[in-house]
């Protein structure tokens, strides 16, 4: 059996590697590599070698997975970075990774090129996927005259993503190179989709969401190891969505609730109109999913929904379609090599039914927060580290999750912390005191709620509202707005102005009849 990218383009260079969905631009095994290895000459010949860091601020586009891939068999890191993210949230990732060449969609250039100027890159250190602007340089001129032939000394890279951490500012999650071959590891990194039974068969993958989504490139990343074909949504609607699964025959896609909530307000007739019969691996996690919304999926596609729950850092457990069915809302049991468990403050380890802190183990995957050896030894025991989540497991040793020890919240898959929202808001001279915390959303899984203390002598209501809105929409990236603004005239704090925020969160899940 052949596996790997780069063997499997050796072996079959017609086959379709990539196919974006919107235009039907398709790109072979054979193109993939070779674009791969130009873009390791490219960026050696400027100095970047094994260890090295480039950040991608990119769209849904076949370049993105050109460059990710070259980082996977040069030795470096690629950092994904939400194109969302604001001038400010870009120039600190860039930094803090100590990025050397930032990769931009050109919708995204000029803001890119600003950022990294002000995180202390040469503007011609910004790549543009299309013609350059104020100094960054242009693909097509990164890689004029570069050669398609393999490199020498390929060895394998990763990832280094970020998530939100306690302090409201992102963590590079970075992992020590194995120094392995990337011919020799198609099967490590094909695991992803093989703790769920997909195969190296002929399968078809539907990228639904961004790429800046940590499991969004690792199940790419499998399925090219495995040699399916990619295909890639740029702009998700659940009508495009369906008709995508019916043109190009998908067997397998990643997905967020929120996928579910939008497929599922379909009318009966759109839903109709599309044969989704070649779907046989539907996986999603990201983000709490209601039971109800669950069993709806399965009973329109089928027992084909796989749930898993892990986190950037690493995992964590896989429910398949008949765990779930007999046990509905559980995430699943520990995936093979893995191993979970239920600990107190303490770090004993809990028996069924006991609710507390989730721990998983490291294992071959371990990782450290990057520059931040304080934060890592926070995330970590003897051998296993935590999310902070909360939860308990049955007698089978199916978890079930409570909610989360810290605050983060997750709003259609993507993290945000709401310090980051607090401090900006508290900076407002209408505002007095500011809590922010999740909501239960149908669509999004959690909303962002704002509950504010106006300052003396401003009025609370929709004026105030309006303008508090407006001055976030002004300063954060667009997932990170709250949904809405409630009042109170004061806000619960212990004497020493500790808030009591489960205060504020507990009555929105109780009215759903959910616990957080």
């Amino acid at each position: 059996m052949t596996l790997g990218l780069w063997n499997l383009a050796a072996k079959d260079p017609d086959h379709p590697a990539v196919i974006e969905a919107e235009t039907g631009r398709t790109t072979t095994r054979g193109e993939l590599a070779a674009r791969t290895n130009q873009v390791v000459h490219a960026l050696r010949a400027r100095g970047l070698g094994v260890g090295s860091v480039m950040a991608t601020v990119m769209h849904n586009e076949t370049e993105l997975l050109e460059v990710f891939f070259a980082a996977l068999q040069s030795g470096m890191y690629v950092a994904p970075i939400n194109y969302h993210s604001t001038v400010d949230e870009i120039a600190y990732i860039v930094e803090d990774s100590e990025a050397q060449v930032v990769f931009a969609s050109a919708a995204e250039a000029e803001r890119v090129v600003e950022a990294a100027t002000q995180a202390g890159l040469d503007p011609a250190a910004v790549v543009v996927i299309g013609d350059a602007v104020h100094g960054a340089t242009a693909w097509d001129d990164l890689l004029d005259g570069v050669p398609t032939t393999r490199p020498d000394g390929t060895t394998a890279g990763w990832m280094m993503t970020y998530s939100s951490g306690t302090t409201g500012r992102p963590k590079g999650i970075k992992r020590a190179l194995s120094g392995m071959d990337p011919d020799d590891v198609g099967e490590v990194w094909s695991l992803p989709l093989r703790i769920f039974g997909i195969g190296p068969d002929e399968h078809v993958h539907l990228v639904q969401s961004p790429f800046y989504h940590t499991a969004v490139l690792v199940y790419v990343n499998s399925s090219a190891q495995y040699g399916h074909t990619i295909v890639l949504m740029r702009d998700w609607s659940g009508e495009k969505a369906l008709d995508a699964i019916e043109r190009y025959g998908v067997t397998t896609t990643h997905m967020v609730p929120t996928h579910f909530h939008r497929l599922l307000a379909l009318s009966e007739d759109q839903r109709a109109a599309h044969d989704v019969s070649s779907m046989q691996y539907a996986v999603h996690g990201a983000a709490p999913c209601p039971v109800e919304t669950k069993k709806a999926m399965i009973d329109w596609w089928g027992p084909v929904i796989y749930e898993y729950y892990g986190t950037s850092e690493g995992g964590g457990t896989i429910a398949r379609p008949e765990d779930w069915l007999e046990r509905p809302g559980t995430v699943g049991s520990a995936w093979a090599n893995a191993d979970v468990q239920i600990r107190d403050l303490d770090g004993t380890v809990l028996g069924p039914g006991e609710h507390d802190q989730v721990w998983m183990l490291a294992g071959a995957l371990d990782f450290e927060y990057h520059n931040q050896p304080d934060k890592t030894a926070e995330a970590k025991r003897d051998g296993y580290f935590t999310a902070g989540d909360v939860g308990w497991m049955d007698e089978d040793g199916f978890l079930f999750l409570d909610g989360r020890v810290s605050d983060i919240i997750i709003t259609g898959g993507v993290n945000v912390h709401p310090s980051e929202v607090e401090n900006l808001l508290i900076t407002h001279p209408k505002v007095a005191d500011v809590a922010v915390f999740g909501v239960p959303d149908p669509e999004w899984g959690e909303a962002i709620k704002a509950v504010v203390r106006a300052a003396d002598g401003t009025a609370p209501g929709d004026d105030l509202t309006a303008e508090l809105l407006a001055f976030c929409g002004e300063r954060l990236a667009k997932y990170k707005l709250p949904r809405s603004v409630d009042y109170l005239d004061e806000l619960p704090r212990d004497p020493n102005g500790k808030l009591y925020k489960r205060r504020l969160r507990d009555p929105y899940w109780e009215q759903q009849g959910t616990s957080s």
